[in-house]
């Protein structure tokens, strides 16, 4: 098939100009990659501020973003900004954010194996809620509460047992997952007596994970059933619903919006005639579609009649989604981006394994050439935060454009960053 990019894949504030080439938000994506180097993550700063607002408003403000789908001290600080809650799920993550300056009643702790010392951590940050996974979990509470006196608001997490059509890898909701209490097997009914009856926390509510990646809101749905029906007899006045709202990724994909996404939940809440307030935990849906990476041709192998490889300065170091869970991204050449992508390629990076690929079947412009910078669009979530040194290659820097101006956000590696913890 031959087509452009579909735009609806780009940045909110992407435009291609009459000569075809990409700016985003004001700033040319060629001279981005000239000015910063490449492999660079471009994210559209008023494409993330715009869909925390979203989220703000179908939820009524009861929303936490899941840093783990992109964290860094700029990022922090616009979701602090936006009125959003974070989500931090170990003890780096919770100094990210507070070094970002996020009141510690703005967190909520995540984790399903906290150590003492991060629990430690963030009663004396003072966060806002901490979510209980496990029973050994709560006896690591009981001994921070013997020993300092702090008696935390806490969500239990339930495993509601539903099956969110999504990839296994980042499934959390059936019943055989490292997650949580599992709802079916009594686990769950006794965690909330246990925490009832303990002195060293303050039960509020429930939470609830079914995935990532999921775009049937029916599944959502079904966990507000289960949950909704297991705590009503313990009139618990909070309830959370944590994230996994999927994104599109590739032509061809569409998904629900967050608006959708809050109306689907605000229907399973009035059948089952719930009533607590429902907050939830967004990251992909924030983030995702916001940037592009930019990266440079280096090298080009055609094997007539098998395919053409097209190698750059990056791979699995930047993106690891392609390998893990065998994700599809689009390719696209910012010089040409409204141009027919009519030559079909595998886009590989430069690490010492067969299996470190970018797009398994990426199509580009026939005149694709060494030299060229290639964009792989859909790439704010996983990547940077997942990113690697394998190879010792150097992580890529991170810029934020907003109105024409680029600000470095975090910085490219240098090799002496490689060396500073070896002694």
């Amino acid at each position: 098939m031959v087509s452009a990019l579909p735009p609806h894949l780009l940045p909110d504030n992407a435009s291609v100009g009459d000569d075809g080439r990409l700016s985003i938000a004001g700033c040319d994506a060629l001279e981005l990659a000239g000015e910063f180097g490449t492999p660079l993550f471009v994210y559209d700063e008023g494409h993330m501020r715009e869909r925390c607002r979203q989220a703000r408003a179908a939820f009524g403000g009861s929303v936490a973003y899941a840093s783990k789908a992109f964290l860094c001290l700029a990022m922090a600080r616009l979701v602090h900004e936006e009125g959003l809650d974070l989500d931090v799920a170990t003890g780096g993550e919770l100094h990210v954010a507070r070094a970002a300056g996020v009141l510690g009643n703005r967190l909520v702790m995540h984790g399903n194996n906290k150590s003492a010392t991060e629990l430690a951590a963030a009663l004396e940050a003072g966060v806002g809620r901490i979510v209980v996974d496990s029973f050994d979990e709560l006896d690591r509470l009981d001994g921070l509460h013997a020993a300092t006196g702090a008696r935390p608001k806490v969500l239990l997490r339930i495993t509601p047992g539903v099956e969110a059509h999504t990839h296994e890898y980042v499934t959390t909701g059936v019943d055989d997952t490292k997650f949580g209490f599992t709802a079916s097997t009594g686990l769950a009914a006794a965690a909330i007596r246990r925490a009832q009856e303990a002195d060293s926390v303050e039960l509020v509510g429930l939470h609830a994970h079914i995935g990532s990646q999921v775009f049937d809101l029916r599944s959502f749905q079904r966990a507000v059933e289960v949950i909704a029906g297991f705590a009503q007899p313990y009139a618990l006045p909070e309830l959370s619903l944590g994230g996994g709202l999927g994104v599109a990724y590739v032509e061809g994909e569409s998904a629900p919006t967050i608006a959708e996404w809050a109306a689907a939940i605000g229907e399973a809440c009035s059948s089952a005639g719930f009533t607590a307030p429902v907050s939830v935990e967004p990251g992909r849906a924030l983030v995702a579609a916001a940037a592009v990476t930019l990266y440079e041709v280096g090298t080009i192998k055609e094997l007539p009649g098998t395919r053409t490889y097209v190698s750059v300065d990056g791979g699995m170091s930047d993106n690891p989604r392609p390998v893990l869970y065998d994700s599809g991204y689009e390719t696209f050449l910012p010089r040409a981006a409204d141009r027919d992508r009519d030559k079909t390629v595998r886009v590989v990076g430069k690490h010492c394994e067969s299996g470190d690929l970018l797009v398994r079947e990426g199509r580009v412009p026939s005149d694709i050439a060494v030299g060229d910078i290639l964009a792989t669009p859909v790439t704010g979530a996983y990547g940077h935060s997942m990113g690697s040194n394998y190879n010792k290659v150097l992580r890529p820097a991170v810029v934020f454009a907003r109105n024409g101006d680029a600000r470095l956000v975090v910085n490219r590696e240098t090799h002496e960053d490689l060396l500073r913890n070896d002694v």
